[in-house]
């Protein structure tokens, strides 16, 4: 008989089971699905666009300079052959590009929004602000689905776009909670982020919350690619697989043997929560590859994504994988949108159209050289390229969420 306790110390059910003492040993094949892939596809783009927008708005209203937005490359997440300010340049219906002088008279480029942009921009603040309840409650629970109910800014920052947490959210979400979290530091001198009240209310899973036992215990939802062909061994191993006890990811999990089939049905559902707490039902399969000691997860963990594609479907889109839970989807399409992913779609879109009238060639001529650029050049002397808001530039390190919590906590301890 085995005794599983939430993580604060109270007793939720007793389970009657004995754990399998193998893991069995079964390998299904993957096969390519081409609607969840074009799910993938334009994510790395719609997430540097959004990004950038955000860094625009919040440095200043008159513009940044390249060399301020090419330290970003890292955080944008963009290819390593693929230059900020090429991308920037394919969206001038997003990203308007004009020229300021440096001390020495040299023209560098310089980028701000256009005005159908920072009306989006504003658009999606306002968004933020009214699900900011909702956003702070999906940090919180995955927090407390670790052992210390905390975790590397670092980690957190691989989460945030999917989370559909802000780019500056240390400053503008985390900060504005100083009951539910704490910044500390962590041994490796890294800052760490903890949770400081559990909640019983969001304890509870996806799973639990909105499906129905079926002979005592808990089944995830399977869907597989046409043409997939499982075999009878593997669809009787799966069935079998289904029955066995469902263990929540928000309780403590270490009676379990990590060599069993019982054991790797808690990870399948450690990551199906982990998953459904994404706005958009997908992450990179390298977001989770620090997660392994917080969730107190085996070695190899991330073999759940291979030998369950019923749950998981692994896109080999672009230049990483992509984990996609196939239940939130019908098809290419969200069953559930999130008021986020309504503001991701229309910059989407509004990215999708910047590119194309650029490729017929509507903004040819709308790059201003520098002598064109002379009257606004002078307009921002002693604004913008001044040596006040050069040095702030230079001070930037752009070490993303770590850097931006070290100097909240300079402050704090100022």
């Amino acid at each position: 008989m085995l005794r599983i306790l939430v993580k604060e110390g109270s007793t939720i059910s007793i389970l009657n089971f004995h754990q399998k003492r193998t893991l069995v040993n079964v390998k299904l094949k993957w096969v390519k699905d081409s609607v969840l892939d074009s799910v993938v596809a334009g994510g790395t783009q719609l997430k540097a666009g959004t990004t950038l927008v955000s860094i625009i708005a919040s440095q200043s209203t008159s513009g940044i300079p390249i060399y301020h937005l090419q330290r970003k490359h890292r955080q944008l997440g963009l290819p390593h052959d693929l230059k900020v300010s090429t991308f920037l340049r394919r969206y001038p219906n997003i990203f308007q590009e004009f020229f300021c002088s440096d001390s020495a008279g040299t023209p560098v480029p310089w980028f701000k929004l256009t005005p159908e942009t920072l009306e989006f921009h504003h658009e999606q603040v306002d968004v933020f602000r009214q699900c900011s309840t909702d956003i702070v409650n999906r940090l919180r629970k995955v927090l407390m689905m670790t052992n210390k109910r905390m975790l590397p800014l670092q980690t957190i920052d691989q989460l945030k776009w999917d989370l559909g947490l802000p780019h500056d959210c240390a400053s503008s979400l985390i900060i504005k909670y100083p009951k539910l979290f704490s910044l500390v530091d962590l041994p490796d001198g890294r800052v760490g982020l903890r949770l400081l009240a559990w909640d019983h209310k969001l304890a509870v899973s996806h799973l639990e919350a909105n499906s129905a036992k079926e002979n005592g215990t808990l089944m995830f939802p399977t869907g597989f690619t046409r043409g997939f062909g499982l075999k009878r061994k593997c669809m009787k191993w799966l069935e079998e697989w289904q029955k066995l006890p469902y263990t929540s990811p928000y309780v403590d999990a270490s009676h379990l043997d990590p060599r069993t089939d019982v054991s790797e049905k808690r990870i399948v559902g450690v990551f199906h929560e982990l998953l459904n707490l994404t706005l958009q039902k997908k992450t990179e399969r390298n977001n989770v590859s620090n997660l392994r000691k917080p969730l107190e997860l085996p070695q190899k963990f991330t073999k759940v994504f291979e030998r369950h594609p019923g749950i998981f479907y692994i896109s080999m889109k672009g230049d990483t994988q992509t984990i996609v839970l196939r239940e939130a989807y019908e098809r290419n399409q969200l069953i559930e949108k999130h008021p986020l992913v309504h503001i991701r779609e229309k910059f989407a879109n509004m990215m999708k159209q910047g590119f194309l009238d650029r490729s017929r060639g509507l903004y040819k001529d709308n790059n201003q050289g520098p002598e064109e650029e002379e009257s606004l050049t002078s307009s921002f002397v002693g604004e913008t390229c001044g040596t006040r808001y050069y040095s702030d530039i230079v001070s930037d390190s752009g070490m993303g969420l770590e850097h931006e919590a070290k100097k909240i906590k300079v402050l704090q301890e100022c």
